[in-house]
């Protein structure tokens, strides 16, 4: 059969099966090929599957006449890179977006549109490094968080804002943001200096808690690793990496989406935890974060004992972690959540409407060793009074361990009623056994 006699349908729907690249090709046999292949259809249909562009846009979301334009934008906006890899990067951008729009949509605000190759140049120029090619498209998308001005004019609002979240206990508050890359300039030029980094350092900052409590990432330039710095940043450089060494991949010759940093992976492991609900966003006051505690099992334990549930996590501090020291050498912050049920306390088959905390029990474990096994009033000064239907009452403490992984697990001691008018013997109430672990990606 001769190309010009295949019917209009028939070529519509051989086109509507093609690539990108193949409608190209389609498009310069004949004047009659070349206006099928223009169709917008065809080219949303394409914008959809590769970029989930649902308008004709370019990467800064202004106006385009058409989708057929829309396209041949975005490819000779990422003309230099190999395409897979752009569309990788956005999905991951395209992840953390959506639930920031469906859920936190004021740490949504602080994102800074993509950075040009220009700005990415005058920050490899400044600090003498080449970016690795996932980093420099996760830029290209978004230039990080405003980490200055109107969002941070508020600090306790503007301290709550991070994209990668965080954790308080005692006085110990974190909470991480992306730096643009005028921050990642100026704090890498600062820090480096401080810490007495060699100039031919190939280490830059790109992630940092907004608030007193330094927690700082670092990626190295050369290898493609993401660090945290620990207790000892500041006297002997020391650094732990938050991506498995094995999953990175910068060797010359691989292309496509086979080269990833551990930037990319980091992101793409947040957006998923996000998505999936292992980690959420915590509301205290009028103020909203992203709890790094997690949320669901195995890292999560729940308990209901006599009506009273208790949900209990554990997070890795790694800029409180001291590796030179032999007994405390790990930190971990731990989450407990207690609540009363709605039909409230329930002791041998008597309803009561009300329980208060009395004492705690807990045995805390390194590997599988105890190491500590503690009994004490109260919890962190306070005695909680639950009611049915009330929020969760939520505390923080933190345990250090001689491992990387251990566990705790034990008992609260409640009355019914209440402390000061007890309308019972006092009961058990189990909080099941949670891990303290340090994990493969650490945010």
């Amino acid at each position: 059969m001769g190309l010009e006699s295949v019917g209009d349908l028939a070529l519509h729907i051989i086109l509507n099966k093609l690539g990108p690249e193949d409608i190209a090709r389609v498009a310069c046999v004949s004047k009659r090929f070349r206006s099928s292949a223009s169709e917008d259809s065809l080219w949303f249909r394409v914008c959809s599957q590769d970029l989930c562009v649902t308008n004709p846009v370019d990467l800064l979301g202004n106006p385009l006449p058409s989708f057929k334009v829309a396209y041949q934008i975005w490819r000779e906006a990422f003309l230099m890179y190999p395409w897979s890899l752009v569309k990788r990067v956005k999905r991951c951008w395209d992840r953390i977006k959506t639930w920031l729009t469906d859920n936190f949509s004021e740490a949504e605000a602080t994102l800074c549109k993509g950075a040009s190759e220009d700005e990415i140049q005058e920050l490899e120029i400044a600090l003498k490094v080449k970016l690795p090619l996932p980093t420099r498209i996760l830029y290209r998308f978004q230039n990080g968080q405003e980490f200055t001005g109107e969002h941070l004019a508020n600090s306790t609002l503007g301290s709550s804002l991070g994209l990668i979240g965080g954790y308080s206990f005692y006085n110990h508050l974190v909470n991480v943001y992306l730096l643009p890359l005028s921050q990642v300039m100026l704090e890498t030029q600062q820090i480096m200096r401080h810490l007495g980094f060699s100039r031919r350092s190939k280490y830059i900052v790109m992630a940092a808690s907004s608030t007193n409590s330094e927690k700082l990432f670092f990626l190295n330039c050369t290898n493609g690793q993401l660090y945290v710095g620990t207790k000892n940043l500041a006297t002997d450089g020391e650094m732990i990496p938050c991506v498995p060494h094995d999953l990175i991949s910068l060797a010359h010759g691989l292309n496509g989406d086979q080269q990833q940093d551990a930037m990319l992976l980091w992101l793409e492991k947040h957006g998923h935890r996000l998505q999936n609900g292992s980690i959420k966003l915590r509301e205290e006051g009028n103020v909203r974060s992203i709890s790094l505690f997690p949320e669901e099992s195995p890292l999560c334990s729940t308990a209901v004992t006599n009506g009273v549930e208790v949900r209990a996590s554990a997070v890795f501090i790694p800029e409180l972690t001291d590796l030179l020291d032999d007994h405390e050498k790990y930190l971990f912050s731990y989450s407990i959540r207690m609540s009363l049920q709605p039909q409230g306390c329930i002791i041998n088959g008597m309803f009561f409407n009300s329980c208060q905390l009395h004492q705690r029990h807990w045995l805390i474990r390194a590997n599988d060793v105890i190491v500590s096994d503690v009994n004490g009033e109260a919890v962190i000064g306070e005695f909680p009074l639950l009611y049915p239907g009330d929020k969760e009452f939520v505390y923080q403490s933190c345990t250090p361990l001689p491992t990387p992984s251990g566990s705790i697990e034990g008992s609260f001691t409640f009355f019914p009623g209440s402390l000061a008018n007890p309308e019972g013997s006092p009961f058990e109430v189990i909080v099941a056994r949670f891990p303290l672990q340090q994990p493969d990606y650490v945010f």
